[in-house]
């Protein structure tokens, strides 16, 4: 064994060393959509004396950490997003209503001295908690003078509950109080009213033991009264939490439950495990031995990305399952292109052996396999710049995974086709053939390209109808593009869809689109707050038993038009990066013929989605981003092929030279697409609506992607060629080794 395949072997050796070592010492770290809990998204605003920027936004995100961190949260995660915007996790919160009322009130705190009742009129009144107006002075402490708060209970004391208040101004306090002292017991002048966001929470009478002018001293006190134990330690979180310092919108809410989270977990397991043993059999059928290697190399591949996605932190989402599953498929790619040149070249000089033809195939396989897996990073990045929330994780988890397959593919499956290549025969090896598909097409050499004008006006017409789809269907946006709330409950039993929509219309929302599958009831309204969505289960409950909520997610209408047009800008981007990228890398003309080939992809996937009226959401723009990717991918093969005959055949007529191109690809292809749709049929079968649809998007956009690559990109090249002045690339420089010093002839 020379040095290189040793030193690739140790490589090897210390990769998956590493990835082991990684995967059994640190826990994945799920996400809420995984794990059940809810998730919060406030956007700051200006106020009349404080501007909404990064600074205020991070003074507000240390008040809301100190509030999460009061209720008892579990690990609570908050994150400034951008300038304006906190995010905050709370595993294990299923009912957003506390969380969101607490965590997220502005708490505009102030302590008032009562300078009595208010008459008709004064717009001083404040209602005090029996509804009594009260004429209050000007504020005498502010949150910022509150140090602690805590809510207690003391047997000795009584059953009753109470706020323990630690001031940092104890001196304001002490005056406060001693003013109020001086007024007799049941006199209202007698109460220190404490104000949250303009409206009166508690307004205490001074205790009788407390003397005139000399108030309370110590700067702590004590707030009683008939407080149940969730009341008191609320308003002690409040109170310790101090006032924002600008008010907070809440924009996005989402709660999953943890029953729904294992169910994607095991869905998504099960859809790995059928996709990895049909492509690792489909594998081993077509190319034997190698093909055995390759699957075990793609093992390797998912304990790399596993390992990866540990050691960086990375948020593991259910669209991120889903890419993780999606890139076991895309990851066949590069042993297929490696293979599949091998094969070429040990036809061409069988005399070599199969150890040269596969070192060729690396070599030959590299740029193509370059190429396409640049194309793919260019939408997870996309994904993850423009995307939010489990999407993004989609991004991170697709990155990760294009990066694993390079290195299950170039490295272990070379290290292991090296250790065995010489010592089997052709036959045994999956080499010593060009297989059954290239040797029919070499057979009958069908002319594809002659008919390049009727593939275009058949792919004419697939967007016409698709068009008609938008036209006639529409796009049925989900909440996350729109705005509005959509809630997802589990019965005991079968709900009819009927029944289901009449409870619903009775309980307030005769508007709500409601659908059933089974068990699972599913609520689609505008912005009705948490108790609406209280109501709307408990009138499911009295009517089909009992029901649990699985999932809750509201969107504010301004995010959804902001998530709507990063949509289509992600879109816009996507197209352009890829004509750019390939404009460079081969020609402007291929580039124009791949966008324009993309496309009709994307037409034909939306126009298939508004036919069917299956949502449009983030899970949807995912898919048509991966969609983007495998589609550029697959015409990147194409593409470097007719570029490497077109150097070797300059004066050859170039139709003819993307004719043998395609045909040349196809078994590449097709044994690439098939790995992939093992993959995504195994996600529709065992996935949950999400990840179906995540699924069919994909399944239809990759046998379209497939479809274009022959009938449109190769006749639109052909038609831009016609007209460009460009010439043929220059046929590729070979290597040739320099004969060593002293040796050799002179003739």
């Amino acid at each position: 064994m020379s040095r290189a395949p040793v030193w690739r072997a140790v490589v090897a050796c210390a990769v998956i060393a590493t990835a082991l070592l990684l995967a059994f010492t640190i826990s994945p770290r799920l996400g809420l959509d995984l794990r059940g809990g809810t998730q919060l998204v406030f956007e700051t605003r200006d106020s009349p004396t404080v501007k909404a920027d990064s600074e205020a936004t991070d003074r507000a995100l240390d008040v809301l950490r100190l509030r999460a961190d009061a209720l008892g949260v579990s690990e609570p995660t908050l994150v400034r997003s951008g300038e304006r915007r906190i995010i905050v996790e709370l595993p294990g919160v299923l009912d957003p209503r506390q969380a969101a009322e607490v965590i997220g009130k502005t708490a505009q705190l102030t302590f008032h001295p009562v300078l009595g009742r208010a008459e008709p009129g004064d717009e001083r009144a404040v209602k005090d908690e029996s509804g009594q107006p009260l004429a209050l002075g000007p504020a005498a402490i502010t949150g910022d003078g509150v140090t602690d708060a805590a809510g207690r209970t003391d047997a000795q004391l009584g059953a009753g509950w109470f706020v323990t208040v630690g001031f940092r101004e104890a001196e304001a306090w002490q005056r406060l109080t001693g003013t109020a002292a001086c007024e007799a017991v049941g006199d209202p002048r007698r109460r220190v009213a404490i104000v949250l966001d303009n409206e009166i929470i508690s307004s205490p009478q001074v205790d009788a033991s407390v003397p005139c002018r000399t108030g309370i001293p110590g700067g702590s006190t004590q707030i009683t009264g008939s407080f149940t134990s969730e009341e008191a330690r609320n308003l002690a979180v409040l109170i310790k939490g101090g006032a924002l310092p600008v008010p907070m919108e809440l924009i996005e809410q989402r709660t999953v439950g943890p029953t729904l989270g294992a169910e994607a977990i095991e869905a998504s397991a099960k859809a790995g495990v059928a996709g990895v043993l049909l492509t690792a059999l489909f594998i081993v059928l077509v190319y034997r031995l190698v093909g055995l290697l390759a699957a075990v190399a793609l093992a390797a591949y998912g304990l790399i990305s596993y390992a990866a996605l540990v050691a960086l932190g990375a948020t593991l989402t259910l669209p991120g399952l889903a890419g993780f599953v999606l890139a076991i498929g895309m990851a066949v790619d590069a042993n297929v292109l490696v293979f599949e040149r091998a094969r070429e070249e040990y036809g061409q000089t069988p005399r070599r052996g199969l150890r040269r033809a596969l070192d060729r195939g690396f070599r030959s396989a590299w740029s193509a396999i370059a190429d396409s897996n640049i194309t793919t990073l260019l939408a997870a990045g996309l994904l993850f710049w423009l995307a939010s929330g489990p999407v993004r994780g989609f991004g991170v988890t697709l990155a990760i995974g294009v990066l694993a397959s390079l290195v299950s593919a170039m490295l272990i499956t070379r290290v292991l086709t090296h250790l065995v290549i010489r010592r089997v025969g052709p036959r045994v090896s999956g080499l010593g053939g060009v297989g059954r598909i290239r040797t029919w097409l070499t057979r009958r050499d069908p002319d594809v390209m002659s008919r390049g004008r009727v593939w275009l006006g058949v792919a004419a017409a697939l967007l016409a109808v698709s068009v008609a789809g938008l036209s006639v269907r529409g796009l049925n946006f989900g909440v996350e593009f729109t705005g509005g709330r959509i809630v997802e409950f589990a019965a005991s039993a079968p709900v009819d869809a009927d029944a289901a929509r009449q409870v619903v219309a009775d309980a307030g929302h005769p508007s709500a689109v409601v659908q059933t599958s089974g068990e699972r009831v599913s609520v689609r309204t505008g912005q009705i707050t948490a108790q609406d969505v209280a109501g709307i289960e408990q009138a499911l409950d009295g009517r089909f038993g009992e029901v649990t909520k699985e999932r809750d997610e509201l969107i504010g209408p301004s995010l959804g038009e902001e998530l709507r047009r990063n949509a289509l800008i992600a879109l816009a981007v996507a197209m352009a990066a890829q004509l750019i990228y390939l404009a460079i890398r081969f020609r402007w003309t291929f580039g124009a013929a791949a966008v324009l080939a993309l496309l009709v992809d994307a037409g034909v996937v939306v126009g298939v989605f508004a036919w069917l009226g299956r949502p449009i959401d983030g899970v949807f723009l995912a898919a048509m981003l991966t969609v983007i990717g495998y589609s550029v991918n697959d015409k990147v093969v194409v593409f470097d092929r007719v570029r490497e005959l077109w150097a070797q055949r300059r004066n050859a007529p170039f139709p003819g030279i993307v004719n043998a191109a395609i045909l040349q690809t196809v078994p590449r292809t097709v044994n690439t697409g098939l790995g992939a749709l093992f993959i995504l049929a195994a996600l529709a079968a065992f996935g949950g609506d999400s990840l179906r649809d995540f699924a069919v998007a994909l399944i239809i956009g990759i046998v379209t992607g497939t479809a274009s690559s022959t009938f449109v990109a190769g006749p639109v090249a052909i038609e831009l060629e016609r007209r460009s002045k460009q010439p043929p690339p220059e046929p590729a420089r070979r290597r040739t080794s320099r004969p060593r010093e002293g040796s050799g002839a002179v003739t």
